[in-house]
């Protein structure tokens, strides 16, 4: 799968707090390892777990091998506007 990185940014920006911690938790990884995927910078063995970026607009394409971890933070982006969304009707 294909995204630029500044979209894979704003995913990760969106996130409410504590699910990378949430995401870490439920597919068996280190925290940091999910950082890694959303850009950060501490590298495991000089290199990023999951993705590669190739140059280009937006920050540069972002090929994604195992997309595990974008499709939780998704869904649970979703189930936070949900949860917004109701708040916000009473």
């Amino acid at each position: 799968m294909n995204i630029t990185f500044n979209e894979l940014r704003d995913i990760k920006h969106k996130l409410p707090t504590g699910s990378i911690k949430k995401i870490a938790k439920e597919l068996n990884l280190n925290e940091q390892t999910v950082r890694n995927y959303f850009g950060a910078k501490k590298f495991e063995n000089e290199k990023i777990i999951g993705w590669h970026l190739q140059p280009g607009p937006d920050g540069g394409i972002v090929n994604i091998k195992d997309t595990k971890i974008l499709d939780l933070a998704r869904q649970i982006i979703k189930e936070h506007q949900s949860e917004e969304a109701t708040l916000n009707e009473d």
